[in-house]
């Protein structure tokens, strides 16, 4: 991964240097029934979890909005679930904490972030496209459940389900080690 392709994503001081990371390349059904190229950016030791999971979704048809790195909305969490756009790596704390993201290690993916929403303890989101999205279980394009094809293909590469914590739920994130 080239230090370029991260101008805001990545800054020293990250738990990960930006050359343990890979960009991977892969298709992805869209929500328009077509096939579509996407990028992710992982930790290099969980690039063959990625592409095993991504191509079951995609032999599936499994749709998903779009998948760009979140350099595009300049490392802005916030406006790149706004678009409802599938990333991984960011450099940035978790949701309410002072310790580190997985996805700082690039060790996690947001999936469909408007239709699989953060959603807190008193089942509020703070996107409003998202609002309608918020109870589980629900049918629905690109919609994650418990028990699902997609949290058990992430489960079958040792991946966890924000969906299953207690208290809030992030029904979008995946990480290898939960958190």
């Amino acid at each position: 991964m080239s230090r370029e392709r991260l101008p805001y994503s990545w800054r020293p001081g990250c738990p990960v240097s930006y050359q343990d990371l890979r960009l991977v390349t892969m298709s992805f059904w869209g929500f328009d029934d077509k096939p579509h190229t996407g990028e992710l950016v992982v930790r290099k030791t969980v690039t063959d979890d990625i592409e095993t999971v991504f191509r079951k979704l995609y032999d599936w048809r499994w749709p998903i909005r779009q998948m760009k790195l979140v350099d595009v909305y300049k490392g802005d969490d916030f406006a790149s679930i706004e678009a409802d756009n599938t990333s991984a790596f960011n450099c940035r704390r978790a949701t309410g904490s002072s310790n580190w993201s997985n996805h700082a290690y690039g060790q996690a993916i947001d999936i469909n972030p408007r239709e699989n929403p953060y959603v807190t303890a008193s089942g509020g989101t703070a996107h409003q496209n998202a609002k309608r999205y918020t109870q589980r279980p629900m049918k629905g394009k690109g919609v994650v459940n418990p028990g699902d094809k997609v949290v058990r293909a992430f489960s079958d590469v040792g991946w966890e389900w924000g969906g299953y914590w207690t208290g809030a739920k992030d029904l979008q994130h995946f990480s290898k080690g939960g958190g």
